[in-house]
């Protein structure tokens, strides 16, 4: 079939698997080119197709030669129906890390579940007895507590009052005022729910039970901060309550491992263009402005060269992890920078309909959200007939 684009507001609907193999092998090649890291060699990924996990599947197999696992939860193809990006990017690892001759198996399923957790214990203890890594890269709106069976639903609000600024939509350039009415205590219970740190956790303590954790073994986890511009909506609201008892749950998850020397960190990372990040309104309008001035200032990144310079500079440097005040990675310092934080300030102001095309980087942005679906890629022939029906290769 010919597999083009179709748009429904923040998500694509369809995906291009040559497209998608592009994008691993792009990431492939940018991670070879810096260089061996001296990193963990067995490694689990929980939420392993995309983002930030994705590419911190590439960095351990390609950077250290890692034995990886990964958890995800995708849609495999149909005929006439293309799969989500996730399984597209995990078929193209797959074959990419055997053809390097690495050990690569992926497991598709609810990670929130007992039943996934499960599988992926049997398969570590059939396959690699231990893992020294665990990265914990879940993005879901939804999550049902496998103890309770209560399903919960995060959203994104403001807490205490309702927040108005701009945002853009970013498929025309629009620019306009957004006003988002204050959570309830229910909503900010959901959202810890689904996205705090119990489910980390969970994974941790049935690792540790099971003695699947190596001595020394570490666990990251991602969050993120962002600038003030931001904050009464993401960091001072409810998807913040989560981040805080995500990172919270990282002392917790250090406590418990103790027995084992392990060490539990939660690494706060740079804004950048996800599925999650293009629902939040003002995001994308504040990485548009922020992009532009990163890539003048030379110190744009994306997620491969985020999570290369994480494991590079901060995780396996051979001395202690550098961590802030709170005990947080942080892999943020270019995107927090002052200058940088003052001229997206400067150009929030000016930024209108008319001006954005000349004082952002709209089009980086559409480019990056085409790239998380497998288009917009050079050397692939989009006007191709191509296979929709891709396996990966672990789980076929």
């Amino acid at each position: 079939m010919i597999i083009e684009p179709r748009m429904r507001g923040f998500i694509c609907l369809t995906a291009h698997p040559a497209g998608c193999e592009q994008n691993v092998e792009n990431q492939i090649e940018y991670i070879k080119s810096k260089g061996k890291i001296e990193g963990a060699k067995k490694v689990l990924v929980i939420g392993a197709s995309t983002g930030f996990g994705l590419a911190s599947r590439i960095t351990s197999a390609f950077g250290s030669d890692a034995a990886t696992i990964g958890v995800f939860f995708e849609k495999p193809a149909a005929p006439g129906k293309t799969a989500s990006p996730g399984w597209y990017n995990s078929a193209a690892f797959e074959k990419e890390a055997h053809n390097a001759g690495l050990y690569a198996k992926s497991i598709n399923g609810d990670a929130f579940s007992n039943e996934i957790k499960r599988q992926t214990l049997d398969l570590i203890k059939a396959d690699l007895g231990q893992v020294d890594l665990v990265i914990y890269s879940l993005a879901s709106p939804v999550r049902t507590n496998p103890n309770t069976g209560v399903t919960h639903r995060s959203v994104l609000k403001p807490i205490g009052q309702t927040f108005t600024n701009k945002t853009v939509d970013f498929h025309t350039g629009n620019v306009s005022e957004v006003s988002i009415a204050p959570a309830v205590d229910e909503d900010i219970e959901n959202t810890v729910a689904v996205m705090g740190g119990e489910d980390w956790a969970m994974w941790m303590e049935a690792l540790k039970n099971e003695n699947l954790l190596a001595p020394g073994a570490t666990t990251v986890a991602y969050s993120y901060i962002g600038p003030s511009l931001t904050e009464a909506v993401y960091r001072k609201g409810t998807i913040g309550r989560a981040k805080d008892h995500l990172e919270a749950t990282a002392f917790t998850i250090t406590d418990s491992l103790k027995s084992v020397g392990g060490q539990a960190y939660v690494s706060v990372n740079k804004a950048l263009v996800t599925q999650a990040s293009s629902a939040i309104p003002v995001i994308p309008l504040y990485i548009s402005l922020l992009y532009k001035i990163m890539k003048e200032e030379g110190i744009h990144e994306g997620c491969i060269e985020q999570i290369q310079r994480l494991y590079q500079d901060r995780l396996y440097t051979g001395s202690a992890v550098p961590v802030d005040e709170k005990g947080r990675i942080r892999i943020d310092d270019w995107e927090m920078r002052e200058d940088v934080q003052a001229k997206v300030a400067q150009l929030w102001l000016e930024a209108t309909t008319e001006t954005l095309p000349a004082i952002g980087d709209l089009a980086g942005y559409k480019n990056d959200f085409n790239n998380l679906f497998g288009f917009g890629f050079e050397g692939v022939d989009y006007l191709a007939d191509t296979d929709e029906m891709v396996t990966v290769s672990s789980i076929a």
